[in-house]
């Protein structure tokens, strides 16, 4: 099979365990709290916040800036006040998310052949402080920011292979989104996913579809690493 040159990886659920960090982080902060639906309900804000952003309604606005204003949204729905220090401590929960237990692995032996970078919706700042916390082995942390266009505007995809000064064949996204993937895929890059079952938790596993579809299809980044050795 074809290879590419350059490969970016979505960050949130892919790479990282969003709600398990999340979940961990909501319920000692605010105990007795149903960790897991506030760690969902937070996530389930971000494609209309994105959206906003997108139609135009909203200004070009951070992912930090997006959670906060989610988290402002939702506190009241699970009946919890912070002060303000607690708001802003508990908003950087999302800059010291968790690497899945075979990020670290896969990365590293990924990076050992081929150039990596992020491309996600996170802003540069978010980024790399969760690569410093997690000790993920980045060549180079792309954002939307970088773009000012969030996934799935092409713009953001696009932006990778100029960014290296390679054809979008040359660049293989990897994902553990179906949409993501497609979007991506109809950019001309290549695609790869990687099955997060319980990306929202034990609770909710997550349903798939054709994944014939991509270039790749593994069960986490090592077995994805094994086939692009």
């Amino acid at each position: 099979m074809r290879t590419p040159k350059i490969i970016a990886f979505d960050v949130f659920g892919t790479v990282v365990d969003w709600h398990g960090s999340i979940q961990q982080e909501a319920e000692h902060i605010m105990p007795g709290i149903d960790g897991s639906a506030f760690a969902n309900a937070w996530r389930a804000g971000y494609k209309p916040a994105m959206a906003e952003v997108r139609s135009g309604n909203l200004g070009w606005t951070k992912i930090d800036d997006l959670h906060r204003r989610i988290l402002d949204r939702i506190l009241p729905e699970f009946h919890v006040s912070l002060s303000e220090e607690q708001k802003q401590h508990l908003n950087l929960a999302w800059h010291r998310l968790a690497p899945w237990p075979d990020t670290i692995a896969g990365l590293t032996q990924l990076k050992a052949k081929y150039t990596i970078t992020t491309l996600s919706n996170g802003n540069l700042g978010l980024l790399a402080n969760m690569a410093k916390h997690a000790a993920l082995p980045w060549d180079l942390i792309l954002s939307a920011e970088v773009f000012q266009h969030y996934k799935p505007d092409p713009e953001a995809y696009l932006g990778v292979a100029d960014i290296f000064d390679v054809a979008p064949v040359e660049v293989m996204l990897v994902a553990t989104h179906e949409d993501d993937l497609d979007a991506a895929q109809s950019c001309g890059l290549m695609t790869a996913y990687v099955h997060r079952p319980y990306e929202y938790g034990m609770q909710k596993t997550k349903a798939v579809g054709d994944l014939t579809r991509f270039d790749y299809q593994a069960r986490d980044l090592i077995e994805l690493a094994t086939q692009l050795k």
